[in-house]
């Protein structure tokens, strides 16, 4: 009870504090810039350009402080050694690139981004066009989406069961495992088999990521005008012709912005690894390796020197993606 108090405390000191700080700067504001007297039009051309700031100002202060900062921050921890203390140069980077376990984890993290956005945009693609021309399409939409709302531990505890492997004689509660016997085959530790298991952990985030790419790209496809369809009808287009040569072409933009979304995030994904396997059975990538030297290993220069990779490996993607949404606009 005690927590649940200070919880809902919180919460009604955050929306007070909120409500009294934007209430009071444009009290202020609006003391400063009058609208009214000779300078009327001035005062109401200052302060609406000044207005907006009041309202993500603050926003823009906490982001910078919880993304830029930790940016620079990092470049620093990484030429030092793992107390922090000692400047190291680029001895973390020279190590990095001679270290096996970092090369198998740039490795799966490669084999990630291959599979798992492009798997993702086409059962996306796929569920979208075929619950729009049924009858119950929402309600398949709704099922597909709804991974969406598990986190990703919670995801990963709910594949475990499927997954799970018992020892020869024993009954076998794994989903998998227990079709496997069914139809007279062995058991297997799936998620212990080198790359498979990698294969099998791409499965869970395709799998939680679809109802994303759904979504998305079934607004687009009902963003394509109606003349566009129906004079390729008239023309005699059979359905996959008007798909593949009318309807694609059309949402090329939406489709790539779905596919480095999802590259962002598999280049970021750690929760699964972590619940999983842990990086062991050569299943390591980059974000659970930095947590590793980070937390585990007390190495806060090798841990940084990772977390800059992923950082360079993203900055691309990211600035292409946002230009791409700019262009879309």
């Amino acid at each position: 009870m005690e927590q649940i108090l200070l919880a809902l405390g919180t919460m009604a000191i955050g929306v007070a504090g909120c409500i009294a700080y934007f209430w009071g700067s444009n009290v202020i504001l609006d003391r400063i810039y009058p609208a009214i007297g000779d300078n009327a039009a001035n005062n109401i051309r200052k302060s609406t350009a000044i207005r907006p700031w009041l309202f993500l100002g603050p926003a823009l202060i906490i982001l910078g402080f919880y993304l830029v900062y930790p940016v620079f921050n990092s470049i620093i921890l990484s030429v030092y050694d793992a107390s922090s203390e000692n400047f190291v140069g680029l001895d973390n980077y020279i190590w990095l690139f001679n270290d096996g376990k970092f090369l198998e984890s740039l490795r799966n993290n490669m084999l990630w981004l291959v599979i798992v956005p492009a798997l993702s945009t086409v059962f996306g693609l796929l569920a979208a066009a075929l619950t729009d021309r049924i009858r119950w399409g929402n309600i398949a939409k709704s099922l597909i989406f709804m991974p969406m709302a598990i986190s990703f531990i919670g995801a990963s505890i709910i594949w475990k069961f499927i997954y799970d492997y018992r020892g020869e004689g024993s009954e076998q509660i794994g989903l998998l495992n227990a079709l496997v016997v069914y139809f007279g085959g062995e058991p297997q530790a799936w998620i212990t088999i080198p790359f498979w298991n990698s294969v099998f952990l791409m499965i869970i985030l395709i799998w939680i990521q679809t109802g994303f790419a759904m979504v998305i790209l079934s607004a687009a496809l009902r963003g394509i005008p109606e003349e566009t369809l129906e004079a390729a009808v008239l023309d005699g287009a059979n359905p996959l012709q008007i798909f593949f040569k009318i309807k694609m072409p059309q949402i090329y933009g939406t489709i790539a912005v779905v596919w480095t979304t999802i590259t962002i995030l598999v280049l970021k994904v750690f929760d699964i690894v972590l619940a999983m396997t842990n990086g062991q059975w050569g299943s390591q990538v980059l974000a659970n390796y930095m947590f590793d030297w980070g937390f585990r290993g007390a190495d806060f220069g090798k841990s940084a020197t990772i977390a800059l990779v992923i950082m360079v490996l993203v900055l691309p993607v990211m600035v292409w993606n946002v230009r791409n949404a700019r262009k879309e606009a």
